[in-house]
């Protein structure tokens, strides 16, 4: 049953593809292909990047409400582009090259995420509320910081920092794809050989120890594999920060299941094809009179919302 469904998703993923590549589809071919290959792999990049790294962290967490950007990564980000254009300026930032504004963007990140995980310990279940409660702290104070640079740097400058500051779907930094594409299968073949301890995990700490996982050191692992998968997505597009929890929330729905095998495919063609059809709506139906990330946070308001009066109902 649960194969059938990957299947049929397989074939709405392949669908949405050829729409994408092909509607509205004017001029030369080999430019066509070129231009839009390159915009779908940065799409089913960051559809996984963004979808399995919330599949990961809830099942660490126990909690199908939290995502990774609880840990304050949107934060991170928008914190980082406020920094580099205090510090370079505008024309120093624009003029910064791709890669080494990448690195940059995805090696602060990972070590705050290290210093973050490497603080906390393991022997309870505590410590994981302790990471989400530290989060929320973080969160606040790296908006604080932003908020008072963005004071600081000149009006003209500002645009700059707004203009990154939100996810531009239109707008993937394609240079990026061959390295962030390589770290995501890298990250990938780790996740998949660790899928059944994610499944034994799921079980819970007690549970987890009792049947021989060694769930220290597996959980500062899948945690910084999740800090590289956002890190990667948020580097491509921006931060989203309802993206995920929307996906998880249709992926648990309809697959009723708590095996990875199962969850992680499922998540990533769910985010995947929920990216490419919403970008073939806005760019050819509706004509870019929208904005893809604005309804994908809406939606993804809506549905944690719900998720809270679901659990105060409980």
């Amino acid at each position: 049953m649960q194969k059938n469904k990957l299947f049929l998703l397989g074939i709405g993923l392949v669908i949405s593809i050829i729409l994408f590549m092909t509607v509205n589809a004017n001029g030369q071919w080999s430019f066509v292909l070129s231009f839009r290959g390159e915009k779908l792999i940065a799409l089913l990049v960051v559809a996984y990047a963004i979808s399995v790294s919330t599949i990961l962290f809830q099942t660490l967490t126990a909690n199908q409400i939290l995502t990774p950007y609880i840990m304050g990564f949107d934060s991170i980000y928008v914190l980082i582009q406020t920094g580099l254009v205090f510090l370079l300026g505008g024309i120093g930032y624009a003029t910064l090259g791709a890669y080494t504004k990448f690195s940059l963007e995805v090696v602060l990140m990972l070590i705050v995420a290290f210093l973050l995980f490497s603080s906390l310990f393991s022997s309870s279940q505590k410590d994981l509320y302790r990471l989400v409660l530290t989060g929320v702290i973080l969160g606040v104070l790296f908006r604080s910081t932003n908020s008072f640079l963005q004071r600081m740097i000149d009006p003209e400058e500002f645009s700059v920092v707004q203009s990154v500051s939100f996810a531009q779907f239109n707008v993937i930094k394609t240079a990026l794809l061959l390295p962030s594409s390589v770290i995501v299968l890298l990250v990938s073949l780790v996740i998949w050989r660790l899928q059944h301890v994610l499944d034994v995990i799921s079980l819970g700490r007690e549970q987890a120890i009792n049947l021989g996982v060694n769930y220290r050191k597996t959980l500062m692992l899948v945690l910084c594999l999740i800090a590289i998968l956002v890190s990667i997505s948020t580097a491509l597009v921006g931060p989203v920060t309802f993206f995920g929890l929307l996906v998880s929330g249709i992926t648990y729905a309809v697959f009723r299941t708590y095996e990875h095998r199962i969850l992680i495919p499922a998540s990533f063609l769910i985010g995947a094809i929920s990216l490419i059809l919403g970008q073939v709506i806005f760019e050819h139906v509706i004509g870019f009179k929208g904005v893809l990330s604005i309804v994908i946070e809406f939606l993804g308001g809506i549905v944690f919302i719900i998720f809270l009066l679901k659990r105060k109902a409980l």
